[in-house]
């Protein structure tokens, strides 16, 4: 079968190989790939900044049907349509393990990373990550439940109330993802963007966020003070992983508000207001990936319609065409590209 393999670290070395269709052990399913989207992580992974084993067929994100089931499998059946979480394997035995916290497992092990992911025609995942599909959702829309999940993970680090005001900066794929899961909780959502953005403030737009807020032509501090009587935002949610974002996130907030940082900067150490912590009493956490908790609750948004993921799809491709789909996003007009397996 062909793959989309990243074959040695550096710039590059992505390449469409042929590799060897996969067999499921005892305790794990055979998935024939309908679609699997291109995540950030897959670029930096692309451009060399982002570690994985070599050789490894990149694609956390993927929805399919099971086509092979092991021994020792009773809850899944052939034909069944399926999504995966992207943890392949745990240690079983650690602390964050037992609590059901396997993201942050020492010794865990990834689709797309440390095993082969989704960029082909065949994968195999371990049964117990594995998620039915409602009837109501497509495989375009299932193919995103990882990045929904992640921002369903990122929502939940932190206590929204309805009619709290909730700023996401970044209107990336995952920024989108997060003001509608905001949303969903009753909260009223100011989303922001650059001129660079339009394409996707235009699509917050569309998706009816309550503000959407080009940050290039508006000042931000002032639009949410107006809207809060001068007390500033309840909850800021940084997607963006720009330090001014960060910056900005934090001076916008009220007093006793909640910050998460979802957002990955490109050097780890920045510097940070620790003064505005400290006198406005700011709750500060982090967020990483996602847990098994996350992915029911997430796929029962997407079967209400309160997340609208197939919205976000910007581009459809075969695995061939990765640097079109590279270039999508990296230009700014993309927000979403799904790759489809070849022959």
């Amino acid at each position: 079968m062909k793959a989309l393999v990243k074959t040695e670290p550096g710039f590059g070395n992505l390449e469409v190989l042929d590799r060897e269709i996969p067999s499921p052990n005892a305790d794990e399913v055979k998935i024939k790939v309908h679609y699997a989207g291109i995540c950030g992580t897959d670029v930096h992974t692309y451009e060399g900044h982002y570690k994985v084993n070599f050789p490894v067929t990149l694609g956390h994100e993927f929805s399919g049907e099971v086509v092979e089931t092991g021994a020792n499998v009773t809850d899944f059946k052939i034909g069944d349509r399926v999504t995966s979480e992207t943890t392949y394997y745990i240690c079983g035995e650690c602390e964050y393990c037992q609590s059901g916290d396997y993201n942050l497992c020492n010794h865990r092990k990834g689709l797309g990373t440390q095993q082969n992911g989704g960029f082909t025609q065949y994968l195999v995942a371990r049964a117990a990550s594995v998620h039915r599909i409602p009837d109501n959702v497509s495989y375009k829309a299932a193919s995103m439940t990882e990045p929904l999940a992640c921002a369903h993970h990122a929502v939940s680090k932190i206590e929204i109330q309805p009619d709290d005001v909730v700023v996401v900066m970044g209107p990336g794929p995952i920024g989108l993802l997060v003001a509608q899961v905001v949303k969903s909780k009753g909260a009223e959502v100011v989303i922001t963007g650059l001129d660079n953005d339009q394409t996707r403030l235009d699509k917050a737009t569309e998706l009816k966020l309550d503000h959407v807020v080009n940050i290039q032509n508006t000042d931000l501090k002032d639009y949410v003070n107006s809207i809060t009587n001068g007390y500033g935002a309840n909850v800021v949610l940084e997607c963006s992983g720009a330090v001014p974002a960060a910056k900005q996130g934090l001076d916008i907030l009220r007093k006793k508000g909640q910050y998460v940082q979802v957002g990955i900067f490109k050097d780890p150490e920045i510097s940070f207001d620790l003064e505005k912590i400290i006198q406005k009493e700011i709750r500060v956490v982090g967020t990483r990936s996602q847990k098994p908790a996350d992915w029911e609750p997430s796929l029962q948004l997407l079967s209400s319609g309160d997340v609208n993921a197939e919205a976000l799809v910007t581009n459809e491709l075969d695995i061939t065409q990765w640097e079109e789909g590279y270039n999508h996003i990296k230009g700014g007009e993309g927000i979403k590209v799904l790759l489809r397996p070849i022959d």
